[in-house]
């Protein structure tokens, strides 16, 4: 009877063994590139190791049991591989609830529609870089993007190219920005980009490859609109920079915006810089 709950014992920890090793495959498998995973890879073999173990304990322990006391062994064999295997499926589902979450803060901080940045993001971000260039004295510039004319291709061609059009301008920003870069949807199609270490001049610089980006691309090809036209549209974009009479968020988007407002002014599809212009 002994001999039975033993084999008993050490053939159920093979198999919560053998669960541990699926379940740790899958959670190689989740996991992103990194020391992580390489870790988990390593703890993988080595529940591969145990499990070719338990199977030898198995084949070569066959002796009659006589007493209680030898069974702690093989409950030693069953409980290892109950924990684990609950070691293995708790790390599963922590991971899962890490990248769900990571999911769900993403998506928080998002705009749905152009893939960028929210204002909500906006204004957290705006916090951090503005003290972070105050504090260490370092350039910050902000470029307050809008798209001319949009009303008309919206009129024109319909909400739905409209929106294909918003999304296109987003992943251009993204494209041509640098990953330091916050590019946000400041609201409807005016996009702000807040460009650390980047002064006035750079910050012009950085606009007008912008600008000149979006005027040289199809927006949205002819087959995706009604009358076969493609869609081409132009920026307006003002730049500026912290410095002796912008000392803070605020302040930094109200320059940004006066300078938009004049490159509109000005004849649109050009940029215009706080206190300057350059023209297209």
């Amino acid at each position: 009877m002994l001999d039975w709950i033993a084999t008993g014992l050490v053939a159920v920890g093979a198999v919560l063994m053998v669960v541990a090793l699926v379940t740790a495959g899958r959670l190689v498998s989740d996991l992103p590139s990194g020391t992580v995973r390489r870790q988990w890879q390593v703890l993988a073999g080595l529940i591969f190791f145990f499990v070719a173990a338990y199977v030898a304990y198995l084949v070569t322990e066959t002796g009659e049991r006589e007493s209680i006391v030898e069974l702690l062994v093989p409950a030693a064999y069953f409980l290892g591989g109950y924990f684990v295997v609950l070691v293995a499926l708790v790390s599963l589902q922590t991971a899962r609830d890490i990248r769900r979450v990571a999911v769900l803060e993403e998506q928080s901080i998002t705009d749905p529609l152009m893939g960028i940045y929210n204002r909500r993001h906006l204004e957290r971000r705006l916090e951090e870089e503005v003290g972070k260039a105050l504090r260490y004295g370092l350039p910050l510039s902000a470029l307050l993007l809008d798209l001319d004319h949009f009303k008309s291709i919206n009129d024109e061609h319909g909400h739905a190219v409209g929106d294909q059009v918003l999304r296109t301008l987003g992943d251009l920003m993204l494209d041509a920005v640098r990953k330091a870069d916050i590019v946000t949807r400041y609201g409807g199609e005016e996009i702000l980009v807040l460009a650390p270490h980047t002064s006035l001049s750079e910050g012009c610089l950085l606009a007008e490859r912008l600008r000149s980006g979006v005027a040289a691309k199809t927006l949205v090809p002819g087959r995706e609109t009604k009358d076969g036209q493609p869609v081409h549209a132009t920026l307006s974009i003002g730049v500026a920079a912290l410095g002796a009479e912008v000392r803070d968020g605020p302040a930094l988007l109200k320059a940004a915006d006066e300078a938009l407002y004049r490159a509109k002014r000005e004849g649109r599809n050009r940029v215009v810089a706080a206190g300057e212009t350059v023209v297209a």
